[in-house]
């Protein structure tokens, strides 16, 4: 499973409205994400606008290409996109995608099994 995390920046004069219209997201576009692979998809709005997204995919390629079939996904970008600062794409292909440095579980699984770990007093 790919873990995706991305950022936008929403206008400040509009970060109120933004935050209400994704407090009810319309249903058929809340099936399209799911349906298309987008999983555990949550977004996280900052008092200065900037809108980290994270979720997580089998595929970002073909989920992206999966909600550009549906058609209410073209009517969804549109209405979003007057939110954003600087964005000459659709919302949903215009973020800036953060790489990914550290992730627990995958190091967790790594160590070797024989391994007792113990924690250190750093004091």
């Amino acid at each position: 499973m790919q873990r995706v995390c991305f950022t936008l920046q929403v206008r400040r004069d509009r970060m109120a409205e933004y935050a209400e219209r994704h407090a009810a997201v319309w249903p058929e576009m809340l099936r399209a994400l799911h349906d298309t692979g987008w999983h555990d998809y949550s977004l996280f709005l900052r008092e200065d606008g900037l809108l980290v997204g994270y979720l997580e995919t089998p595929d970002l390629a073909a989920a992206q290409a999966g909600m550009a079939r549906t058609d209410v996904n073209a009517r969804w970008q549109a209405e979003m996109a007057e939110f954003f600062e600087d964005l000459d794409l659709p919302p949903d292909q215009g973020f800036w995608q953060l790489t990914e440095v550290f992730h627990l579980e995958d190091q967790l699984a790594a160590l070797p099994t024989n391994i007792t770990t113990t924690t250190q007093d750093s004091r």
